[in-house]
């Protein structure tokens, strides 16, 4: 850790070396980096023909419909938990 409190990584995604910088922990930003390079395979072994740009985009526009989705669920248990607070009130 550097004297501006964040955290420094150097990671390998999809063959790419990236420097990534944070207040994350070191643990949190490997397991990010990984999840990323994981999809980026993922998708890159159903589809050869496209370039690295092609699959990074790719990757994130799935990464984005799983946080959408995950975000609905969790405002869906939120509204049930208040309903059930309100009720029990």
């Amino acid at each position: 850790m550097q004297g501006d409190g964040k955290n420094r990584l150097t990671v390998d995604i999809y063959g790419q070396q990236y420097r990534l910088s944070g207040k994350a922990s070191i643990n949190h930003m490997r397991m990010v980096a990984g999840y990323v390079d994981d999809k980026m395979s993922e998708i890159g072994k159903g589809n050869h023909r496209l370039d690295t740009a092609k699959i990074a985009v790719l990757t994130a526009v799935n990464i984005a419909d799983e946080y959408f989705r995950l975000r609905q669920e969790y405002e869906e248990l939120l509204k049930i938990l208040q309903d059930d607070a309100m009720e029990k009130k």
